[in-house]
């Protein structure tokens, strides 16, 4: 999908378990690829899109995948929108979806602390390998070698959406046009595929509509936002670490 991927296993397991965790976990990794890239002509979403594969005929992913984005088009009040290219495109969802289901498999599998990292979007479970709560840098906005946020925690889903690596690259579904204003959003909560979604949304929206709904998110959801001038907003109960 364009992006890297890394897993930190912090469990004391032998090395044979450990290796075939990652191998399990990568696989899943290059089987979404296979099925969701928007960068590949053969994959399952580029096949549906130009209409060579009817959604009765796709995948039990591919059809879950695609109702959960029209629930979340309902949720964000139409600005996560799957087709706000004009083009099917779920990567708003399906990368964090994708991490999402790698930590869960990881859980079961007797693996309760792990960090996996899809391009920026962080699933962590349980303690680092120092017994310290996983510490996740948020990148700084104007800096590709800085953090502007350092967060913690032991079972946190953290995505960011921003335009600092692609441009202006989420598209404001109402107008058609470039979203602008918010030039990162992150979003913490339970779920990294609706983590990600709510974050591109966010951004879409722009400001100071973005940051309002932002504002509105039930509990446990919390996040972090900078406007296109440097101004950060962030919930009161974000989980900063310490130093940061």
């Amino acid at each position: 999908m364009g992006t890297a991927i890394s897993l930190d296993l912090a469990d004391d397991l032998p090395a044979e378990a450990l290796h075939e965790l990652a191998e399990r976990t990568f696989d899943w990794m290059r089987e979404v690829d296979a099925r969701f890239s928007t960068y590949r002509d053969d994959s399952e979403v580029c096949r549906l899109d130009r209409g060579e594969l009817r959604l009765a005929e796709a995948s039990d992913d591919l059809r879950a995948v695609l109702e959960r984005c029209a629930d979340l088009w309902t949720a964000t009040d139409g600005f996560f929108d799957a087709y706000a290219t004009g083009r099917l495109d779920p990567s708003g969802y399906v990368k964090g979806w994708a991490a999402q289901v790698a930590s869960d498999r990881l859980l079961a599998a007797g693996a309760p602390n792990h960090c996996v990292n899809a391009g920026g979007d962080v699933r962590v479970r349980g303690h680092a390998a120092d017994g310290e709560p996983w510490r996740i840098g948020v990148r700084h906005p104007w800096d590709p070698t800085a953090t502007c946020l350092v967060l913690a925690g032991t079972d946190l889903a953290v995505a960011t959406s921003g335009v600092y690596e692609r441009g202006h690259h989420v598209v404001d579904p109402r107008r058609g046009t470039p979203a602008v204003g918010l030039r990162s959003v992150t979003v913490v909560g339970p779920d990294l595929g609706e983590a990600d979604a709510y974050a591109t949304a966010a951004v879409a929206m722009g400001t100071p509509t973005g940051i309002t709904w932002l504002d509105h998110l039930p509990s446990p959801w919390q996040h972090a936002a900078i406007t296109d001038q440097s101004h950060l907003f962030h919930s009161r109960t974000l989980p900063r670490h310490p130093s940061r």
